[in-house]
């Protein structure tokens, strides 16, 4: 019995290496170029011993795909509902921005793979994964809605634009984000203070407020 156990943790753990290797090359290399010798290379395996595991290149991706948003998805969710009840829908967003960022950077070859190579999936993977991102967009979607109920959000704004803003911001950190200057933290407040706050200061004057310079006069000659 315990020959068998150390078998399958054996197994489990080559399987795990092949995705882990999987998912950097498919993020370095792209989905089309990327083959299973490159993998069964990256895996430090002999490119056969892939087919005990996975019978084919797309089943690898859609692994990889799946544990791109499913890990950030199911991690998200628990966090957020995790919170006191009488957590204002502001500060639930914030929890989810948070731990959105501390996940994606956590499993960044995972992520970036997600948002890199998801156009070049071939159609039946992109459907399948669909199926979890779409959960995942229809959990901010609530978020969102409860803070534009509450008075959090201006009525007047698009929310899935919202949605689609904030995800944009937050996956493209794998590509440009270093700890340093900022904790995750101070950087999570800064992305959720940018949402509700803005970037624009209270003084400033929009252009079309400001004097046009021809009805000022400048003070020239005129032909």
């Amino acid at each position: 019995m315990s020959t068998n156990v150390s078998g399958n943790n054996k197994s489990e753990r080559t399987r795990q290496r092949i995705l882990d290797a999987a998912a950097r090359t498919f993020r370095d290399k792209g989905y089309s170029a990327t083959t299973l010798n490159d993998i069964a290379s990256a895996a430090r395996l002999r490119a056969g011993s892939i087919y005990y595991h996975f019978d084919s290149k797309e089943q690898i991706l859609e692994e990889v795909l799946d544990i791109g948003i499913r890990r950030i998805a199911d991690t998200v969710i628990r966090d957020v509902r995790a919170l006191p009840a009488d957590a204002s829908p502001s500060l639930k967003i914030r929890a989810g921005i948070e731990t959105h960022l501390r996940t994606l950077l956590q499993h960044g070859p995972y992520s970036s793979a997600n948002i890199r190579i998801f156009g070049q999936a071939p159609r039946s993977a992109q459907q399948r994964n669909l199926t979890l991102r779409n959960l995942y967009a229809d959990f901010w979607r609530d978020l969102l809605a409860e803070a534009r109920d509450a008075g959090e959000i201006d009525p007047n704004f698009d929310l899935s634009l919202i949605r689609m803003f904030l995800f944009g911001a937050l996956n493209w950190t794998v590509e440009w984000y270093k700890p340093g200057k900022r904790t995750l933290s101070e950087f999570a407040d800064e992305v959720w203070t940018i949402l509700f706050d803005g970037v624009r200061r209270p003084s400033f004057a929009l252009a079309e407020d400001e004097p046009d310079n021809e009805d000022a006069g400048t003070g020239g000659e005129q032909e």
